[in-house]
């Protein structure tokens, strides 16, 4: 095992272990992960003597903050299509991941954000603990949520998922479970003899146990409490409908989240909005993978993308001036473009369930 690589894989009787290794980069994916991710499932499903595969990430901080966003702004500045690329495989890896055959349990310790959430909270145990940050930010960075989130976002409880969606909120532990984005909370300092007991087991339902064992009640989250509002703001027909009910509800958490909101991108607000409410019609995962993918191959060309990465992460003035800078001047058919059909270029996942 070589050290440096960016995915560290290496197996524990009958486990096989997967461990995210860009520490400094809190982890971030890039395409080279995203192949040997794919690549070390193939191997563990082909395996007979591996029973499951343990995902974590490498350092203190997290799991993965997401994907190199940076060289993605890098790639649309330079009129490149590498990202396109790097999308369709990670896409892919989702899907891949949501029906891995044998347990797959992601210990979503630490910062789990985008990219993050799409090779864990696909897994089949999904593990988070007291430091757990989860979230899909995209509408921060001019971005729509993408590796499935629209899907797992769109199935949380009431409007919960429509809320984390346009404010690019971080939730804990507790409000992780609630809305659908872990099975498990275990606490940290248990995360060690965890390990252990996952390495000495010897079968899946080993495996199982083990997690069942460890895990506990999760310490009091704060969504659960804010339901009235959000569930009475957010079903609204607009992103605009929906900022004015909350700057109009007298709980104070509706009215910051109307400001949070109104910071973000105007046009990633309203595709993600559409995106959310298409998500939940939709029948599969692959489905929505294929419609993320047109998404995204469309927000790549556009000017949000590159501004709100300039000012978040390589000038961090957290001072983005998005193109179109307001709501009401982001149309229908500019949102309506964002889900076109991109014919030859199209991800193909759905299709290829049906095959």
């Amino acid at each position: 095992m070589n050290h440096e690589d960016p995915v560290l894989l290496h197996t524990e009787g009958r486990i096989r272990h997967l461990t995210l290794n860009r520490p400094r980069a809190l982890n971030a994916l890039n395409h080279t992960m995203v192949l040997r991710l794919s690549e070390a499932l193939d191997e563990a499903e082909a395996d007979t003597s591996v029973v499951a595969v343990v995902l974590t990430g490498a350092g203190e901080r997290g799991l993965c903050a997401g994907g190199d966003i940076r060289s993605v702004r890098d790639d649309a500045l330079a009129g490149g299509t590498a990202s396109l690329g790097f999308w369709r495989d990670e896409y892919r890896l989702n899907a891949r991941i949501a029906r891995f055959p044998k347990p797959y349990v992601a210990l979503m310790d630490g910062i789990v954000m985008g990219g993050g959430v799409g090779v864990s909270a696909h897994g089949s145990t999904r593990i988070v603990t007291e430091r757990s940050r989860v979230a899909m930010p995209e509408t921060g960075i001019g971005f729509v949520p993408d590796v499935g989130g629209t899907r797992l976002l769109g199935a949380a409880p009431g409007e919960l998922g429509t809320h984390l969606a346009l404010t690019g909120d971080a939730v804990g532990a507790a409000d992780a479970l609630l809305c659908g984005l872990a099975d498990h909370y275990v606490p940290s300092h248990d995360l060690p003899a965890l390990l252990a007991a996952l390495n000495a087991s010897t079968t899946a339902e080993q495996v199982r146990a083990a997690v069942e064992r460890f895990a506990t009640t999760a310490p009091g989250g704060t969504l659960a409490a804010q339901r009235e509002w959000i569930d009475a703001c957010y079903p609204a027909d607009t992103v605009e409908d929906i900022v004015e009910r909350l700057d109009a509800h007298g709980a104070p958490a509706a009215k910051q989240a109307a400001a949070t909101i109104v910071a973000k991108s105007p046009t990633a607000l309203k595709v993600t909005l559409e995106a959310v409410r298409r998500a939940r019609r939709l029948d599969s995962l692959e489905a929505v993978l294929d419609q993320e993918f047109r998404v995204s191959s469309v927000a790549f060309t556009g000017p949000d993308l590159v501004e709100g990465v300039r000012a978040q992460i390589v000038d961090k003035d957290r001072d983005p001036h998005w193109t179109p800078a307001t709501l009401a001047e982001v149309t229908d058919a500019e949102v309506e473009r964002h889900f076109a059909a991109l014919g030859d270029e199209e991800l193909g996942l759905a299709a290829g369930l049906r095959a």
